[in-house]
C-alpha cells in the first residue's frame, strides 16, 4: 500500500516534515478554507501541493471535497453547487491528483462526545458516549422529537447523566458534537444545529440514498472522463444520530451505492474505524467483497462498551480493538496483487493510520484532535510492521 498521512494545510501543529520523518510517503489534505460548495481554483490546489513538496512529500489524496447540505437535500442552491463539484474534480485532474474522498453525512461528519478521554495508561483518545450523546440530544439541544427516539432506559440514564453534569461539562459535549468537518472553521451553535436539522424534515433514508445515487450519476461520469477515482467515506458513527437518517453504515449499504452506479470510479473509502463501531460488519469480509472499488483506506481501531447498535466506544490502538487488522490488510494485498497483474495503474491503494492516541509529546502539543504525531507515527509503524510481513515470500502475497 502507499502510506499516506492527512495534513491540515500550514496551521497543522503537525507538519509535513513530521509525517515525511513517521515514514510516509504521501500527504492527504484539502483546501479547508475554500466555502462548501465552491469551486476549487487551479491557484490554491497548486499552492497547496507547493507547500506539501516543501515538506519533501507529494499529494496523492483529496480528503475531502465536502459535498453540501443542498447537494445532500436537493434544495437551494445544490445545482450549482453540483456543477462546482464537478468542476473541482477537473481541476484536481488537471494537477495530478487522481483519487478524492468525500461522505454524505446529514450535517454531522464524525461525531464524537469526548476528543481526549483518558485511557487506562493515560493517553488521551475519542469516544462515543452514548448516554452522555443522548444526554446532550434531548437535555441540552432540547431537540423537539429526542426522548421518542431512544428507549426508556436509555432516556433514564441519559437523565440521571445530565442531572450530574458541570456547566463544564455541558459546555464541551456542545463543542464537540457542534464541530464541523474535521480541519475547517465551521461549526454549530445549537440554534444553528437545529435549524439544519429542520431542512432535513421528509428526507428519510430511502430518499437521502436516492439523493446520493442521483449525485453520484451526476459525478461519477466527470470522474471517468478526467481519470479520477471518487471514494465514499461511511458514516462515524454508522447508525442514525439526532433523527437523521444514515445511509453509508453497513455491507448491504456500500452494496446498494456502487450496484446503482457501476463504475469503477465510484468506489470506497474503506474505514476500519467507522464501520468497526458495528460488531455487525465484518470488515475483513468487506474488504474482499469490495476489493476492486476500494481507492482508498483509514485504518484504525475501536473497542466497543456493548455488541449492541447504537452502543459506546473509543478508539483503541491500532492493533487493539474489535476489528482483525492483520485479515484486513491481507485482503488488500491480496487486491494490489491482482491489480499489478492486471497493469493497473492504480495497484497500490493510498491508506493511511487513521486518528491515533495521544501519547508522549502529544499531551501537550495540541494538534488536531484524533491527529497527533506520535500516536499516528505509532500507529503507522505497526500497520507497516504488519504489511511487511505478509508481503515477505511464503506468504504469496508479493
Amino acid at each position: 500500500m502507499r502510506h499516506t498521512w492527512r495534513w491540515f494545510g500550514p496551521v497543522d501543529k503537525v507538519t509535513v516534515r513530521d509525517a515525511a520523518q513517521a515514514g510516509a510517503e504521501g500527504i492527504v489534505s484539502a483546501l479547508h478554507h475554500v466555502p462548501t460548495g465552491a469551486a476549487w481554483t487551479i491557484d490554491e490546489i497548486r499552492k497547496r501541493q507547493a507547500e506539501i513538496a516543501a515538506g519533501g512529500l507529494v499529494w496523492d489524496v483529496v480528503e475531502s471535497v465536502p459535498v453540501s447540505e443542498d447537494i445532500k437535500t436537493q434544495k437551494g442552491d445544490w445545482r450549482s453547487h453540483l456543477a462546482n463539484w464537478q468542476e473541482t474534480l477537473r481541476r484536481l485532474s488537471a494537477c495530478g491528483i487522481r483519487t478524492v474522498c468525500y461522505n454524505f453525512m446529514p450535517v454531522l461528519d464524525w461525531t464524537r462526545t469526548d476528543l481526549r478521554w483518558e485511557t487506562r495508561h493515560g493517553a488521551k483518545a475519542m469516544r462515543f458516549d452514548l448516554v452522555d450523546f443522548v444526554a446532550f440530544d434531548i437535555h441540552i439541544l432540547k431537540r423537539p422529537e429526542a426522548a421518542t427516539d431512544y428507549p426508556d432506559w436509555l432516556v433514564e440514564d441519559a437523565a440521571k447523566r445530565f442531572a450530574a453534569m458541570t456547566d463544564e461539562k455541558i459546555a464541551a459535549l456542545g463543542r464537540n458534537i457542534g464541530a464541523g468537518l474535521p480541519g475547517s472553521a465551521d461549526g454549530y451553535t445549537l440554534d444553528q444545529l437545529l435549524e439544519k436539522l429542520r431542512a432535513y424534515q421528509g428526507i428519510d433514508r430511502e430518499r437521502l440514498q436516492a439523493n446520493l445515487v442521483d449525485f453520484l450519476s451526476e459525478v461519477t461520469p466527470v470522474a471517468e472522463e478526467v481519470g479520477i477515482n471518487i471514494c465514499a467515506h461511511g458514516d462515524d458513527p454508522p447508525w442514525p444520530l439526532l433523527g437523521l437518517p444514515r445511509i453509508l453504515s453497513t455491507e448491504a449499504d456500500y452494496a446498494h451505492m456502487l450496484s446503482k452506479v457501476d463504475s469503477r470510479a465510484n468506489g470506497v473509502t474503506l474505514c476500519t474505524g467507522s464501520l468497526g463501531a458495528r460488531a455487525d460488519n465484518d470488515l475483513p469480509m468487506i474488504a474482499r467483497r469490495f476489493a476492486d472499488r476500494i481507492h482508498f483506506v483509514h485504518l484504525r481501531n475501536v473497542t466497543r462498551d456493548t455488541d449492541t447498535v447504537p452502543c459506546s466506544f473509543f478508539e483503541d490502538e491500532h492493533l487493539e480493538g474489535g476489528t482483525d487488522m492483520v485479515a484486513v490488510i491481507a485482503a488488500l494485498l491480496a487486491e494490489e496483487k491482482r491489480r499489478r497483474e492486471q497493469g493497473r495503474e492504480d495497484h497500490r491503494i493510498p491508506m493511511r493510520p487513521d486518528h491515533g492516541q495521544e501519547i508522549l509529546d502529544d499531551l501537550t502539543r495540541g494538534a488536531q484532535p484524533g491527529y497527533p504525531a506520535i500516536g499516528r507515527l505509532k500507529g503507522l509503524a505497526e500497520l507497516r510492521g504488519i504489511e511487511r510481513t505478509l508481503l515477505h515470500p511464503r506468504y504469496g502475497l508479493a
